[in-house]
């Protein structure tokens, strides 16, 4: 089995970069010449991805123009939020509902998505659908975060994630989501962390361990310190 269509989320204010971001929104910020966004677009094509979908909300329109000059082999649709950004939860859940499909792999373009990451990607996939998981992040242990300030978000025994005292592992930005899990939600503001903690009550939410050196642009420091190294 595989995935077909990912989600890529696009739609939050980028605070921590401003005043970077007060003119452009953060998936187009560029390291290394290229964009975040473009970096996220890259990595799912060479996953195979033939469908994209990008919720957007702030800077919105910077962000389509983008996608209609951009050349690419997936078929690629932008979604806005609304009249109120949604947040991480809303936004999946909106985008998942134009949709038939039942699984679908969620990117946070913050992360930096190298070639690295694909052999990874694609064990997690074949992990997902062999365990009959119905969400699966991709997690690493913090040592190997290039922005040594990140806390854990999670802990994990028996490839289950939980959250306690330990938590030395950060959540990627990629995860694989089944439909499912959103069947009692409305389409309206709230994080993804409702549908991890009701996944963690219910012994369900399960991580995948990424070994690649972990990074992501967290903030104004974060970014400086990316440009200067290259």
């Amino acid at each position: 089995m595989k995935i077909n269509t990912a989600l890529i989320l696009c739609a939050g204010y980028g605070k921590r970069l401003n005043p970077m971001t007060l003119k452009i929104p953060k998936p187009l910020i560029k390291i290394n010449e290229i964009t975040l966004l473009e970096n996220s677009i890259n990595f799912l094509e060479k996953l195979k991805i033939k469908n994209i979908k990008i919720n957007t909300f702030y800077l919105h329109d910077q962000i389509k123009n983008f996608i209609l000059k951009y050349k690419s082999n997936s078929n690629i649709e932008i979604f806005n939020d609304g009249y109120e950004i949604l947040d991480t939860g809303g936004g999946i859940l909106n985008l998942i509902n134009k949709s038939d499909e039942n699984d679908f792999i969620v990117l946070n373009p913050d992360t930096i998505w190298g070639e690295n990451y694909l052999e990874t990607a694609l064990n997690m996939i074949s992990h997902y659908f062999e365990k009959k998981i119905k969400n699966l992040l991709m997690i690493v242990n913090k040592e190997n975060s290039f922005d040594k300030r990140m806390k854990g978000d999670f802990s994990l025994s028996d490839e289950l994630l939980l959250k306690n005292k330990e938590n030395k592992f950060i959540y990627t930005g990629l995860q694989i989501i089944n439909k499912s899990l959103f069947k009692n939600e409305k389409v309206m503001p709230f994080s993804v962390t409702k549908i991890w903690d009701y996944a963690i009550k219910n012994k369900m939410l399960y991580g995948f361990e990424s070994k690649q050196h972990f990074i992501h642009l967290t903030d104004l420091e974060i970014y400086n310190k990316l440009v200067k190294n290259n």
